[in-house]
This record gives structure tokens, sequence and C-alpha cells, in this order.
């Protein structure tokens, strides 16, 4: 098919629909489709859309974000809802600051941006657990994604309370949310109808009464999608998309297509280099599709941070292998983790360029100052101990789950009545390990590397400890719900295995407690604070080189995990986590520390292919 410059209905929006939504357009817009084509207000629309999530954007960057998609032409948001960040204990909800969702809708609506609303309720994203509390898992035998009772009642009750927050924001109603999706690439997953029908009607129950639609690979379509509502295919990097959408014409010959998730980048686990997908493939599948007038959304157009203990996990199935994501979401995107425009921004604008009017393209935003922190010390520590939570005694080891933690910490303590030697084997752990005896270290024990035994020699009344450090809790494939952290499978010392064991927990969510104090040297876990001064406004990447595994804090912000396996080595603060003046920061690390400095810079440092790491 030849290529052609779009009208302007066909292209997007009419000129009405261009302009910014007002309380005078409530309850008057209408979406529906006819034949191949979505409409609005009986005009033809192609949705163009930007993948971005509120809670990995700072609340003061989400309308420089926003604005950010419609200078590349688009005219729609596609948005996440994440439920554990939502629901962090049962019946808990939160949609404040960084999780005011029906806030961040409505600042879209301002910017004249319709919405693609997916609230699963599981997301994938590279979340923590797919978005899917850990809590719910608790106890083990509950299924997620599935007809279970325990399952279902827990997510309806969840979308039930969403539904109240947001589902007065479908645009016939006067909101700009065109669709709402049911669940989320269920067909990568499993391959129930009735579970599917279920979900919808719980979404119909909570009060979402416009158009629905569904997403899944064109590959396994058959498998999740529910026929009888909208279907969206996911591709990119290296997949063309007229191959793509022949699987799906395959499936379903006639209706609007749309691609909802254009991947043109990817995502990183700790211990590997850095993603950077090349541009053409990206280029050739959206003229592809522009061709065409196929919908599409940038998965991600900004992919932002995932700030504190909200990175997700892979595990490979082939391989056994738990592969933890990195705290950056930069994802190779059009706009980098400090929301600057990257070169496939600038490839795809040309792109996009010859499809639409002139003035489809707002300006980008001014941007915003890269700060330079001259390097400072950390000269105060303080001990872990005063944060634990009070003892648990069990006889076997238990999940952070069962004890109700859904991140963090867990330290494992045991007592031995008499001598012994030998190996110490553990089922697994869950994910990070410091063996001590008697506060002495003995090792590490990492899950990416499937490390589950090392070598003590006890005596009588020696103590045990395993402190263990969780990461994301895997988000995609058949562990979904099945990767409950700490220690798995019982403890054995030479085959005997170890009874009796108290818990306590540490989700580092209060660091109230602790007592700094000056020139304090530490040869084991421990947190380590200081202060920095900034002259004027603006952000920085904290360079976290020299240091090995732990977290970080500024003005009390989670900054998220740090680790010298790499890619990433250095921590993303957004200009509001600032001050100008003296900010303070701390860094917990499990490991001893020969150099407490740190810098802020003004780009992300990455291991790259061909890179030594340290």
């Amino acid at each position: 098919m030849p290529r052609r410059t779009l009208l302007a209905g066909a292209a997007g929006l009419t000129a009405g629909a261009l302009a910014p939504f007002t309380a005078a357009r409530a309850g008057t817009s209408r979406f529906t489709t006819n034949g191949d084509h979505f409409l609005l207000d009986g005009q033809p629309l192609q949705i163009l859309a930007g993948e971005l999530h509120y809670p990995r954007i700072a609340r003061a960057d989400w309308r420089d974000r926003l604005r950010k998609l419609k200078s590349l032409g688009l005219n729609t948001l596609s948005a996440y809802v994440f439920w554990n960040a939502h629901e962090k204990a049962p019946g808990r909800y939160d949609f404040t600051g960084n999780l005011d969702l029906s806030a961040w809708l409505a600042l879209a609506q301002e910017e004249g941006l319709h919405v693609l609303l997916r609230i699963g309720p599981y997301a994938c994203a590279e979340w923590d657990g797919g978005a899917l509390p850990a809590w719910v898992f608790a106890d083990e035998s509950v299924k997620a994604r599935s007809l279970d009772p325990t399952y279902m009642e827990l997510s309806g009750r969840w979308l039930k309370r969403l539904g109240q927050e947001v589902a007065h924001l479908e645009i016939d109603k006067g909101g700009p949310v065109l669709m709402t999706q049911v669940e989320n690439e269920y067909g990568s997953f499993g391959q129930d109808r009735a579970y599917m029908e279920a979900v919808r009607d719980q979404i119909r129950s909570a009060g979402f009464d416009g158009a629905l639609y569904t997403v899944d690979g064109a590959s396994v379509i058959e498998k999740g999608t529910l026929p009888s509502l909208i279907n969206g295919i996911n591709f990119g990097t290296t997949d063309k998309a007229e191959e793509e959408f022949k699987r799906y014409a395959a499936f379903k010959p006639s209706g609007p297509r749309i691609c909802t998730e254009l991947w043109g980048g990817w995502f990183d686990h700790f211990g590997e280099v850095h993603s950077a997908m090349p541009a053409p493939p990206l280029l050739d599948s959206l003229t592809w599709m522009l061709d065409r007038q196929i919908s599409v959304s940038f998965y991600m157009a900004h992919g932002g941070t995932s700030f504190g203990f909200d990175a997700g996990a892979n595990f490979d199935r082939k391989t056994e292998t738990y592969q933890p994501d990195i705290s950056s979401y930069d994802y190779d995107a059009l706009f980098d983790e400090a929301g600057r425009p990257t070169p496939k921004f600038s490839a795809v604008l040309e792109v996009m360029r010859r499809y639409l009017p002139a003035e489809r393209f707002a300006p980008l935003p001014a941007p915003q100052k890269a700060l330079e922190i001259p390097r400072f010390r950390l000269t105060e520590t303080a001990a872990v101990t005063p944060l634990f939570g009070r003892p648990v005694a069990a006889p076997a080891p238990r999940t952070l789950e069962s004890l109700g933690q859904n991140h963090g910490l867990m330290r494992y303590r045991h007592r031995f009545a008499k001598a012994a030697k030998g190996t110490l084997r553990i089922g697994e752990v869950r994910d990070y390990a410091v063996v001590s005896v008697n506060g002495r270290r003995v090792g590490v024990l990492d899950r990416r590397l499937s490390e589950r035994e090392i070598t003590l020699s006890v005596q009588a009344g020696d103590s045990l400890e395993i402190l263990v450090d969780t990461m994301g809790h895997v988000n995609y494939g058949e562990r979904i719900g099945r990767d409950q952290k700490g220690l798995i499978g019982g403890v054995a010392l030479e085959d005997q295995s170890l009874q009796g064991w108290t818990h306590e927990g540490l989700p580092l969510d209060d660091l109230g407690g602790l007592a700094f104090r000056v020139g304090t040297v530490s040869d084991g876990p421990a947190f380590h604070r200081g202060t920095f001064e900034v002259k004027e406004a603006g952000y920085t990447f904290l360079d976290m080189r020299g240091w090995g595994k732990g977290y970080a804090w500024v003005n009390g912000h989670n900054l998220g995990r740090h680790w010298s396996v790499g890619p990433q080595r250095t921590l993303f603060v957004p200009e509001s986590f600032l001050k100008v003046g003296v900010n303070e920061v701390i860094v917990f690390d499990l490991h001893p520390v020969l150099d407490a400095s740190l810098a802020g810079g003004r780009a992300q440092i990455w291991d790259l292919p061909g890179q030594v790491k340290e």
C-alpha cells in the first residue's frame, strides 16, 4: 500500500477532539467501533498512544511527561494500574501523592489526551509481582489469575474499590478513558475462557460501563482473548508488524486493529549488560501500521524508575534461573529515565511528521537541569538492629508473606544445642542471604546463581544468623503468585534438619529508629548517612560505584536497589526529591564499605556489551 498523509479525522482526532477536554463536554462524547475503525463521536479515530506509568514518575514531573507524548503528535496515554501499590495491606487503600490515580487521569485530560486504562488486575510491566499483592499469596495454596475463590474474591473487592476512584472517568461520562483493559496478556499464562469472562464481569460490576478490550501476543491470542471485546496485540523489538497482524487476522478477520504495545526497547536484569535495541525494526513496524491507519501505542514512551521495591523479576524456565530487574526502567525508550529525548525520539518524530499535520506536534517542554554533585563522604553509621521487628518463633523457617511482610529483609536465627560441622543446605534462598555465626560473616548465597550451600563449623550455643534480602517477586510466567520470599524448603546441617527458628522482619519502610554515630566503622550490614548541598533546582544520578548491595534514600525517598553486579551504576534522583540547600542521603549496604562516598552526575552509567564489569 503506498504511503500517504492521513486526513485529520483518520489520523487521530477531529479538530474539536484535539482541544483540551472541558466540563462543557462532559457526557457528550461517545467512543464506538464500526467495521475496521474506532469512532469518536461518529468520526474515525486512529489511536496514537504512548505508555507512561504514574508511580515510576515523580508526581511533580507528570505534566512534563504527558506533554512529551504530545510532542510526538500522540493523542492518547496508555496507563497501567498497579494493585499492589494501592493496597499494600488487605483493605488498606492509598490513592494519595504519587498514587493519586484519578489526578493522573484528570491531568491527561487537561492536556488533551485520551486514555487506555489497563486495570488488570494483573499488569506484568516488570513490576513487583506483576502488580498482584504479595499478601494475597501468604497462603501458598491461592492460585493467581484463576477462578480460585480466594483470589477472585480479593480481585473483585479491589476492582470495586478501584471503580469508585476512576470509573466515572470513562469518556461517555465526561472523562478521558476510551477503553478499559480486561486482565493482561492472559494467553501467555493460561487459556481459561471462564476466568477471563469472570474478570470481565468483575470490571463491569465495578462500574466500568464503556468499551472493554484485551491484550495478547498474536501467537497466543486464541488462548487469552475474549473475541466479543476489542482485541489488541503486543509486539516489537525484532518482530515485524505485517507478520503479527497476519496472525491476528487469522484469528479475527475484521474489527479495528491496534498494536497495544509496540516495543522499541527492553528492560534489564541485575548482572547482565544494558539492553539497547536498534531503531530500524521499530521504525519499519511503525511505518507499516501508519500506512494502513492501524492504531498503535509505544511501549515505553518513557519508562522512568521503579522506585523502592517496585521492580519485578523474571524466571527463566529453561535454565531455572531467577532474573531480578534493576531499579531503572529506562527501557531504551523514546525518552530516557530523566525524561530527555533520545535518538529514538528523533527517529520516530521524523516518521510521524510524514503522516500528521504540523499542528499535531506540541513543542517539547523546557528541559530540567542535570546537576553535577561533587563527591562527598557519608560520615555517620547506624546498626541495623534497632529496626528489626518483634521476634516470631517457629519450628521451621517461614516466608515473609506468611509473617505479614511484603518486601525488605528478614533475619532468621537458630541456636545450636551441640557442636557440629559440615555443609549447611537450604532448600532455596529468595533472594540473597548473608550467613553469619555469632555475628561473624561466613559467606553469602545468591539465588541468581542457585547458591544454597555453605560450609560451617559451630560449637554448642553458637547462633546462626541468615539475613535475607528480597528482590522483586516474579511478574511473568507460571511462577506468578508462587514466589514467596525468605528461606524456602527448610535448612539442614549435614542432612540434619535444623528445628527452632526466630524471625525478625525489617521491611525498610521506616528508618526513624536508626541511631547514627560519627566515625563508626561497620564490616557488616549497616546504614550510612551523609549530606550534600544543591545550589539550584535540577535532577541528578547518584553514583553508586564502590558500594555493594542495598538501597538508597534521598530526603526520605527510596530510590531503589543498588548492586555492584550492574548493569546500572547510578540511581536517578528527580528534581522534586531534592531541595536547594542541604540534602540528606542514607545508604543501606549488606557488605563492608571501604569508601563511603557518593557523587552526582548528569547521566546514567551503564555496563554495555564489551565492557568489563567490577
